[in-house]
Order: structure tokens, then sequence, then C-alpha cells
């Protein structure tokens, strides 16, 4: 009785921290774990932050090639196109936004890449079973992703409701594809990406223009509705949980 009395009294014994599913990896993370996982939280801040931005630049047509060689605005390489076919933009001004644009546009891809070098699947695993939904886009994603190989970057930016372009940088690096490789084609599948926007500006000429220009009446506005909207997405998610970083870790990165 004793006995059984003193191993009832004993405390369930709970798994590591970083076993828990949510979590990229299923072992105890290194430096490098933590870096990708800093890289990719500062990236989504970033991106969160260049939504005022984007709307600010694209309520003039004097800073919409500025949209595009500073922030890789798909939607301002429609209107740069068509600022260009009423000549309204000349072409040095033009090449040069679309070989900056195309390279804004990736810049965070590399993050994905490193993820799957680091963490093989896991990313995609921790992404998958936040819903049964997600498990079924996630898994028709990546079976695109192992048909199409090195080729599927360059589908990667089709604008379809599947998390395609993360699923395929993730399984590049997992796969093995050096990074000098992955970037150069990830640069060239974006800046080829950009030309059925550049030939929709230049169909569309001086009606896309006008909805440039009534945009920019409102276009203070939506800054200021986005900054407002970031503000309060920024206060929700402060409140959720956040992985504790282990001291002896947060020394290593410091160093």
């Amino acid at each position: 009785m004793e006995a059984e009395e003193s191993e009832a009294d004993e405390p369930e014994v709970e798994g590591e921290w970083w076993e828990d599913p949510s979590i990229p990896w299923n072992r105890e993370p290194t430096r490098a774990d933590y870096l990708c996982l800093i890289a990719m939280t500062v990236s989504g801040l970033i991106s969160l932050g260049l939504m005022p931005l984007r709307a600010y630049l694209l309520g003039s047509p004097d800073r919409v090639p500025w949209l595009v060689a500073l922030v890789g605005s798909q939607t301002g390489s429609i209107g740069l196109s068509s600022l260009w076919a009423e000549g309204m933009v000349s072409n040095t001004v033009l090449i040069l936004s679309m070989i900056s644009g195309a390279l804004m546009i990736i810049k965070f891809d590399w993050i994905y890449w490193w993820a799957g070098k680091l963490w093989g699947r896991g990313l995609i695993e921790s992404w998958a079973n936040r819903s049964k939904r997600a498990q079924r886009g996630y898994a028709t994603a990546e079976r695109w992703a192992k048909k199409m190989g090195i080729w599927g970057i360059f589908i990667a930016y089709i604008p379809i409701p599947l998390p395609l372009r993360p699923v395929i940088f993730i399984l590049s690096g997992m796969e093995g594809m050096r990074l000098r490789t992955f970037l150069l084609v990830d640069y060239l599948a974006s800046l080829l990406w950009l030309i059925p926007y550049f030939g929709l500006g230049v169909a569309l000429g001086k009606p896309a223009i006008r909805f440039f220009e009534m945009y920019a009446k409102v276009a203070n506005y939506v800054v200021i509705g986005l900054v407002v909207l970031i503000i309060v997405m920024a206060f929700r998610n402060s409140k959720t949980q956040k992985i504790q970083v282990p001291q002896e870790v947060k020394d290593q990165i410091r160093r």
C-alpha cells in the first residue's frame, strides 16, 4: 500500500519543451536554430512594417519607381510599366527598378532555405499541425514541390491558394541545394515573373494611371489604417505564448 501511494504521489514526467509539435525541431536546439527562428521573426516584423510604406509609395506616380525598387511590389510593377508606356518614366528608371525589385522580392527567401537545411520538414510540420485544413494544404504543396524539383522555384510565384513558395524553399534547403544556386535560381524566377505584371501595365496604360490617381486621394487614410492595424496585431501577438530562450543560448547569440 505504501509503495502504491508513493508511486501515485510522484509527479508525471513531462517531455522536453522542444518536443512540442508547434516547434520546428525535435531535439535540443542549437545557436543556429535560435538564429534562424529570430531571422524568421524579424523578417515577419519587417514585412508588416513595410505595409504602410507600400501604401504611401503607391500614392504618387513619382514614388512608384521607388515602390518597385525598394519593396519589390508586383502591383507597383503594373503602375511603373503603365507610366513607362505613357512616357512618364525613362527606360533607365524602368530597368533599374525592375532589377532591384526582383532582388527585394527574394530578400527573405534564404531564411526558409536555411530552415529546411536545419530542420528538414520540421517547419512544414509545425505549420500543418495548426488545423486539418492546413495539413491538407501543406501536403498538396509538398507533393507538387517534390514533383517539380528545381523548376518548382519558377512555379512558386504563381498566385494560387497554396503555400507552395515557402514549401519549395524549405525543401530546397532540406535536399542539399547550395545556397548560391538557390539564390541565383530564385532571383531569375522573381525577375521573370515580373514580366507578366510589366505586360499587364503596358496593356492597361492610361486606365491604370487613372486608378493610381484615384488611389492617391485616399492613400494617406490607407496608411493610417494600416499603422493602426499593425499596432493592434502587435498588441494581440504580445499576449501569445513565446518560446523561452535559455540564458546560455542568449549569451552565445550576443557573442
